[in-house]
Parts: structure tokens; sequence; C-alpha cells
């Protein structure tokens, strides 16, 4: 399948957010809080919905140029 672009959603960035929220739970000292653990669940919720959304405009772009 071809990729055509993130049709102007801020994919990239929540992916980055959701790897900077990651990293400074690997380097924190103690338990991990539940608001951290929510904080990068909405985050995934997010990036897989953004990701379906896209999925669909792709397929209906490859419909449109066949």
């Amino acid at each position: 399948m071809r990729y055509f672009s993130d049709h102007g959603l801020p994919l990239v960035q929540l992916k980055e957010r959701r790897r900077e929220l990651v990293v400074a739970l690997q380097n924190r000292i103690g338990p991990i809080g539940d608001e951290d653990l929510l904080k990068i669940a909405a985050i995934q919720q997010t990036i897989s919905a953004f990701e379906d959304v896209i999925a669909d405009l792709d397929a209906e772009m490859l419909d449109r140029a066949a």
C-alpha cells in the first residue's frame, strides 16, 4: 500500500510526545503514577484513531485514482 500523508493530522507530534513520556518513565525512580499511565494510554488511543482515519483516507484516495 502506498503512503500518502498524514492528511494534516498531528500523528508525528503525538508519537513524539508518547515517546517522551515513556522515556521519562524509564528514567524515573519510584512507582509510576496512574496519571502518567493514563496520559500515555490517552495518547496511544488517539494515535490509533488517527491511524485508522489515515488508512481510510488513503483507501479513498486509491479508489478515486483507480
